[in-house]
């Protein structure tokens, strides 16, 4: 049976981009790999739409957050994190290990965070960054980073870092626009690249604490990587064969535009969630839905993690389901990245399968007829 992947995390490859990565390996210290980090640094610029460089890493999109605080950060500064999930978790987490102190907005998970709670703490104390996701994975949550945008803004002292790991790519994030300070995203998402790398860019603002931090930093230094950078190669042995694929990967989305792509996922997600809808089931986040991943609520009095599993053996599909508190309760789809309208049916008429084998009563076809009436 022909496995599918339908995860918000790893995303499928294009096809090109797999036969790119099985090209014969480069040496990276070579002009000819200079030519591709050269076509990849203005790529990254242009999806993350900023003037400012873009730090590759060799890791995962969590090494970019860890990279982001200890690179920004002096002995002393405190962080304000919003924590509605499994991923806003992780920021006061890393402040922990490296003994910065923190304060948390803990937000009720399938909810947006109160923009007007930050600005109240700002008002309150100072802070070295505000930490938040702008598409919270574990919940499906799209965070109003505008909003929190325009309060940072008005304290200098104050930087917005930005996990935009399941948002780049998927919705509009301009980074110089808004006034993001350091927005960082993973190849496995949106990037439809295996895991591997991971990005930072980072604002003249933010470059201002780069200078003075005191951190102790070493492999995951932004000013070392963006001093090689600059010279079109890399400090370190990076993953030379995710950034080949990641030279096809920009090129193929500057054909789509931004502006095409964004309006793809939008309608992806739209067309999930009046499925849901339309069979009964309730959305986890209502109220402010990423378009990267739709969270829905398994049958009142079922077991949700049985549809992942379902999928998962009789239809060699994979979803996600909840973590933590929401396991059991959600499953969730990934729609972000190498997907299309048929991706959705598909997907979507699995879910109903699973739904029907377990018992639960509906029109069946009624959520894919939803799905391709959204998308046609």
């Amino acid at each position: 049976m022909k496995y599918r992947l339908y995860a918000p995390g790893p995303t499928p490859v294009p096809e090109e981009v797999l036969v790119e990565m099985a090209k014969p390996i480069l040496h990276h210290r070579t002009p000819a790999f200079e030519k591709v980090v050269a076509e990849v640094r203005e790529g990254l610029k242009w999806l993350f739409q900023t003037s400012q460089e873009v730090i590759i890493f060799a890791a995962s999109g969590s090494g970019a957050m860890e990279a982001s605080i200890i690179n920004t950060f002096s002995k002393g500064d405190q962080a304000l994190v919003v924590d509605g999930g499994k991923f806003g978790e992780r920021w006061w987490k890393i402040c922990k290990a490296y003994g910065i102190e923190y304060d948390v907005i803990k937000v009720e998970w399938g909810h947006a965070v109160n923009t007007g709670e930050i600005e109240k703490r700002l008002k309150e104390k100072t802070y070295r960054a505000v930490f938040v996701q702008a598409s919270e994975t574990s919940t499906g949550v799209a965070h109003p980073i505008k909003a929190i945008a325009d309060i940072v803004k008005k304290f200098d002292q104050t930087l917005l870092i930005v996990d935009g790991i399941t948002a780049v790519g998927v919705f509009p994030l301009p980074m110089d626009e808004w006034g993001i300070d350091v927005l960082v995203s993973g190849s496995q998402k949106a990037l439809q690249l295996p895991p591997g790398l991971a990005f930072a860019a980072v604002s003249q603002k933010a470059w201002a604490f780069v200078e003075k931090s005191d951190l102790p930093k070493f492999y995951f230094s932004f000013k070392t990587e963006k001093k090689n950078l600059e010279a079109n190669t890399t400090a370190w042995t990076p993953a030379v064969s995710l950034i080949q694929g990641l030279r096809v990967v920009l090129s193929n989305m500057k054909k789509e535009g931004l502006e095409a792509i964004f309006k793809r996922h939008a309608k992806m997600a739209l067309a999930i969630r009046e499925a849901a809808k339309s069979v009964g089931l309730k959305l986890f986040a209502p109220e402010s839905p990423s378009d990267a991943v739709t969270a829905i609520y398994g049958p009142e009095g079922m077991d949700a993690g049985k549809i992942v599993k379902y999928l998962r053996d009789d239809l060699n599909m994979t979803i996600a389901g909840g973590q933590d508190a929401a396991k059991g309760q959600i499953f969730r789809i990934g729609h972000l990245g190498y997907y299309d309208a048929m991706d959705m049916i598909t997907v979507w008429s699995g879910v109903e399968m699973a739904l029907a084998k377990m018992g639960y009563k509906f029109e069946r076809g009624k959520g894919v007829a939803k799905a391709m009436e959204v998308l046609g």
